[in-house]
């Protein structure tokens, strides 16, 4: 089955929606919004004005509708804008998001979802600690009833739009060590005992706002739980699959942007007195290069279809997450060495692609972690 066919009329013409937001709200600013670490809160709103925010989001809050290919379309747009930061704030939503419209309560939902994929409110989903990433069934932020309230006491980092968030879906232990222990809370911002740390500054995700977040006797009222109490481990662990799907869809993006940026310096860039397409080494990189995005693309695109479907693939997207991450770095390095010293220069879309690349194959579940999690799934 090709591309063609996991992709209707309507998905090209969301598809159409973002690269024309991406052309007249991102690209005249993106290269100064890179440098200054930021982009304007504005432009949540500005995409939420174009139905983005709404895509994959129930109906009766004002999104599309569970659509996985109309998110992917969406996402492969977004991501030729060049910048990964951005990306990444900007869709902060749909990691924070889904726990609360799957599993928040009726009036969690009616209160946070519309104000979220509206642009006027920002979500953030907060897991990650400084003591362990992978290891998320040992997380340490500690929840305690008291009451009609939870206190909560830990911290958070590597969190994304960190800052800038209102509504945070956080992980915390409510119960013993282990998964059966762990449950989501919302916390908002503002609340008593909750205070955001300084932005940190990273290698790549330049323009993505990330920040640590600190607890110390957060009270937090027992009705922003998310799902069962101590059954929160079941809900990251769903959340994670598509997540991981809009990764490796991120990173094929990536990779093809890197292979299309190529394509055209080579047959500019003269070199011994005709152009760098004119030799064969570069034309069989080059080729080398299609091969590998073109075959991470339809693989991805096939374990959507599977998601799309309703089936088990944890197996699958586990996969399909490292073969993109890996094309990614692969087709980003060897963009940067096509280009030679010009490739390495600050604002050069394929420096910016190689150092936002090298995230994805760490973020959603590491390469190694995503190996296990195969091995587990082949019965090892």
């Amino acid at each position: 089955m090709s591309a063609l066919n996991y992709f209707n009329e309507t998905h090209q013409m969301v598809r159409d929606t973002v690269r024309k937001f991406v052309e007249r709200e991102i690209l005249p600013e993106v290269d100064d919004w890179e440098e200054a670490g930021e982009f304007p809160r504005a432009l949540y709103k500005t995409a939420a004005d174009a139905g983005i925010l709404g895509i994959n989001a129930p109906e009766e809050f004002g999104g599309t509708g569970e659509d996985v290919f109309m998110k992917i379309a969406a996402c492969e747009e977004l991501v030729r804008c060049s910048s990964g930061g951005l990306c990444a704030s900007l869709g902060s939503l749909d990691i924070g998001l889904p726990p609360v419209w799957k599993w928040g309560s009726e009036a969690m939902k009616q209160r946070v979802i519309p104000e979220v994929i509206n642009g006027d409110k920002i979500s953030a989903l907060a897991i990650t600690e400084p003591n362990g990433g992978s290891d998320v069934a040992n997380l340490q932020t500690r929840a305690v009833r008291d009451g009609d309230h939870y206190v909560v006491n830990g911290a958070k980092t590597f969190i994304t739009s960190g800052v800038r968030a209102d509504y945070y879906t956080v992980a915390v232990r409510t119960g013993d060590k282990g998964y059966g222990g762990i449950s989501l809370l919302l916390i908002e911002k503002g609340t008593p005992g909750f205070t955001v740390g300084r932005k940190l500054k990273k290698m790549g995700w330049w323009a993505s706002d990330t920040a640590e977040l600190f607890f110390e006797d957060c009270r937090v009222p027992a009705e922003n739980l998310i799902g069962p109490e101590n059954g929160g481990f079941y809900c990251i662990m769903s959340n994670f699959q598509m997540e991981r799907l809009i990764l490796a869809v991120t990173a094929n993006s990536t990779a093809q942007l890197a292979l299309d940026e190529a394509m055209k310096y080579v047959k500019e860039r003269e070199a011994f007195g005709r152009p760098l397409a004119g030799f064969q080494v570069t034309r069989h990189k080059l080729a080398e290069m299609a091969t590998d995005v073109k075959a991470s693309t339809e693989f991805t695109y096939r374990v959507a279809a599977q998601i799309a479907a309703g089936e088990n693939c944890v197996l699958d997207v586990s996969m399909a997450k490292n073969v993109a991450t890996r094309c990614a770095d692969r087709v980003t390095y060897d963009a940067v060495q096509l280009f030679g010293g010009s490739g390495y220069m600050r604002g050069t879309v394929v420096e910016r692609l190689f150092r936002d690349n090298r995230i994805l194959s760490i973020g959603g579940g590491t390469h190694e972690i995503m190996n296990e999690v195969i091995a587990k799934q082949m019965g090892l």
